[in-house]
């Protein structure tokens, strides 16, 4: 059996492993690369293994980080079955409609104001392929041995971090390799704490937060003294989210501190169709999470949904104060791009960010203190409040991760760690080393290994 890096490696994002067991060749997850240009451009690249070579996809769950590919995919030749959770089958249908729609709107963008360096500027894949590679999807229970052929089988635990999340088995002539996805936290107090597991022969970790802790803070509390100082200078409080589970933290969280009285009774936008949709996946799967139907109902009321580009055009006349959540969490595209270039040059705002944002992101450059940012083509300038609260993120820092691996009984033949970027995948195999005393690799990109 041969194990091939073909992203996550060096960074955060474009997570694809393959599989390959002489008979089989499954890959594992099937992401796109965002942030730095260098690693966007792979997306455009030929991928190294020609997709009709491929007998199966498995995903550990539903981020464009993990999923968005697929399209592509599709186009160029795979023809096999996508396996997933049942969740994230209905999240991927969410997640990869909108992804095409934001590629195609974003090159008609480009085209019709003449910024793009290309001409014409064409989207990396169509509403058609998305539509494509959703009939391939076929969705599974959690501890289910599922026969993936020539004696390979297939297994879904439960990891916490989003709904649908997976920590994927798959075992082969009696190697057992398990890939945990992004990991998620154990007290999280949405999303339930990820499976413990007792052995695997090969575990590929990824180490997001390898090489830190989230803050011992309470986060709630952080958040309502970001609200109140905008709306102290009559502002906007502009947070971009994923649509699936930031948005719904931090609607959850939001609600909670209006109840309690701990911030003013603002009006709260959600601009972001997509995230509307996810929340009515997430109340249609009670038991994957810890909130019962009336915590989800509540976390609903007092938001007022934005559906149209026009009713998101009209929002950005408004003035403060309000509160805006609109995707995507990190800057990276969507209808917050928009609102940034509208109220960040305006002191009396704040862009909140919450949780890890990828090298080459806007979300890392106005964290970093960035005067300006480029959005379509032209420099706006960042005078707004630049906030972060880094503990609300859904991935388990390292010593969660540690705590995690203490539940081995029998240590790995080899830790890969991946999905990090440099510096906290290094850090992340210290930790491992120092503690646990396991074989640890930082694979490179395309790197093949033997699972002996």
């Amino acid at each position: 059996m041969h194990l091939t890096f073909l992203g996550a490696t060096g960074t955060v994002t474009g997570s694809k492993y393959l599989v390959d067991t002489g008979s089989k060749r499954i890959l594992v997850d099937c992401g796109l690369f965002q942030g730095l240009k260098y690693l966007r451009l792979r997306n455009w690249a030929p991928l190294p293994i020609d997709p009709k070579q491929i007998d199966a996809v498995v995903l550990t769950h539903a981020h464009i980080d993990h999923s968005g590919y697929l399209p592509l995919l599709a186009r160029e030749g795979f023809r096999g079955a996508v396996h997933c959770s049942h969740a994230t089958r209905d999240l991927c249908d969410i997640l990869l409609r909108d992804a095409a729609h934001l590629q195609e709107s974003e090159a008609e963008y480009a085209n019709r104001h003449g910024f793009s360096k290309h001409s014409p500027a064409l989207p990396l894949y169509t509403a058609k392929d998305a539509e494509h590679a959703l009939s391939l999807l076929v969705p599974h229970g959690y501890d289910q041995d599922i026969d993936l052929g020539d004696g390979v089988t297939l297994r879904f635990l439960p990891a916490g971090h989003i709904l649908g999340a997976s920590l994927v088995c798959i075992e082969h002539g009696g190697k057992r390799v398990l890939f945990s996805g992004d990991l998620g936290r154990p007290h999280d107090p949405v999303m339930l704490a990820p499976r413990h597991v007792a052995e695997a022969d090969y575990l590929v970790l990824e180490s997001t937060y390898g090489d830190r802790r989230h803050e011992n803070t309470d986060p709630e509390a952080e958040l309502a003294r970001v609200v109140a100082r905008t709306a102290a200078r009559n502002g906007v409080l502009v947070i971009p989210v994923f649509a699936v589970g930031r948005a719904q933290s931090i609607m959850y969280s939001l609600q909670r501190l209006r109840a309690a009285g701990r911030i003013p009774s603002l009006p709260v936008y959600l601009d972001s169709p997509m995230a509307v949709e996810a929340t009515r996946v997430f109340s249609q799967h009670h038991g994957e999470h810890r909130l019962d139907r009336a915590a989800c109902e509540a976390m609903c009321q007092g938001v007022r949904v934005v559906s149209s580009s026009e009713e998101s055009k009209l929002l950005m006349q408004q003035h403060g104060p309000m509160i805006i959540l609109a995707g995507s969490g990190m800057a990276t595209g969507g209808r917050v791009v928009h609102h940034i270039k509208n109220f960040a040059p305006d002191a009396r705002n704040t862009i909140l960010f919450c949780g890890f944002q990828a090298a080459g992101t806007r979300g890392a450059s106005m964290l970093a203190g960035a005067e300006s940012v480029k959005i379509h083509g032209e420099y706006v300038a960042v005078r707004a409040e630049v906030a972060l609260i880094s503990n609300l993120s859904a991935h388990a820092d390292y010593a969660e991760i540690l705590d995690w691996l203490d539940h081995f009984t029998t240590p790995p033949k080899t830790v890969f760690i991946t999905h990090g970027e440099p510096v906290a995948a290094d850090t992340l195999r210290h930790h491992i080393e120092e503690r646990k005393h396991w074989r640890v690799l930082v694979p490179d990109y395309l790197q093949t290994v033997e699972l002996s």
